[in-house]
């Protein structure tokens, strides 16, 4: 069962409240996605633990339910 953006979009800020989330839908199937996420939670972190954060938060639906992920991450600029 594929994953509605706004499921993906809801669990990110769940785990990351002051997020900037946005999904896009790149194959139109519900199961390839972009997210670009920028969050303060991130500053200071590398860009693995800053991803790693993300799937965190999606709860192990990465490679389940969510079959593609293409992510960007970042902390808000000053």
């Amino acid at each position: 069962m594929a994953m509605d953006a706004r499921e993906i979009e809801t669990m990110i800020r769940a785990a990351l409240p002051d997020a900037i989330v946005t999904i896009r839908d790149l194959a139109g199937d519900g199961d390839h996605y972009a997210a670009e996420v920028v969050s303060a939670s991130f500053a200071g972190k590398s860009r693995v633990q800053q991803h790693q954060m993300v799937y965190q938060a999606l709860k192990g639906k990465m490679g389940g339910q969510l079959h593609a992920l293409a992510l960007q991450t970042s902390a808000p600029e000053a």
